[in-house]
């Protein structure tokens, strides 16, 4: 057999190995990059909603003010130390209003996680911090004002963020593992 009569074999056995390759490549990919509890682990906003209300795990999020302090005082009006808070930062007091809705299964004894992060347009991300101060209940389980389900409960965030990033801030990102969502609500 001459070599001009092998060519077409070859080229469509050299077709299909590529092609086979490329499927194989491709499915392996999709089914990583496609999976929801990958991209809810990498960071991955899932929504954007103006100021609110968002509904999230049986709670309705609304975005209130947004406040600049470089110091906070408690209700004795003693002065309130946060971690992080190192000169250069300031602390950012982000007021919501949060309603647990029917189906939270834990209103008393500890209450329900409502943990947030303060978001800039660069993407990155402060963790809050549940430290009591005058500005009002900083969690979600606070003993001393405890929540009322299916009433909009005034809280209040609060982050330590450098003092250059404040004009970048964008909003807070609520996120739920359940339900593989993470929701951006802007100021």
């Amino acid at each position: 057999m001459r070599i001009p009569d092998r060519l077409p074999q070859l080229t469509a056995k050299i077709s299909l190995l590529i092609a086979l390759a490329s499927l194989s490549t491709f499915l392996m990919v999709r089914t990583y990059l496609g999976n929801p509890e990958t991209i809810y682990k990498l960071g991955t906003v899932t929504d954007t909603v103006a100021k609110g209300p968002v509904e999230i795990e049986n709670a309705r999020w609304q975005l209130g003010s947004l406040q600049i302090y470089t110091q906070l005082v408690d209700e004795d009006q003693k002065k309130v130390t946060l971690e992080n808070n190192v000169p250069g930062s300031v602390v950012v007091a982000v007021h919501l209003a949060i309603t647990p809705l029917d189906g939270i299964n834990r209103m008393s004894g500890g209450g329900f996680v409502c943990a947030t992060e303060l978001r800039d347009d660069r993407g990155n991300t402060w963790k809050n911090q549940d430290v009591a101060t005058a500005l009002g209940p900083a969690s979600c389980s606070d003993d001393d004002h405890p929540m009322q389900q299916n009433k909009p409960n005034k809280l209040v965030k609060l982050y330590v963020v450098p003092a250059s990033a404040v004009p970048h801030l964008v909003g807070i990102q609520v996120g739920s593992l359940d339900e593989y969502r993470r929701v951006l609500i802007t100021f």
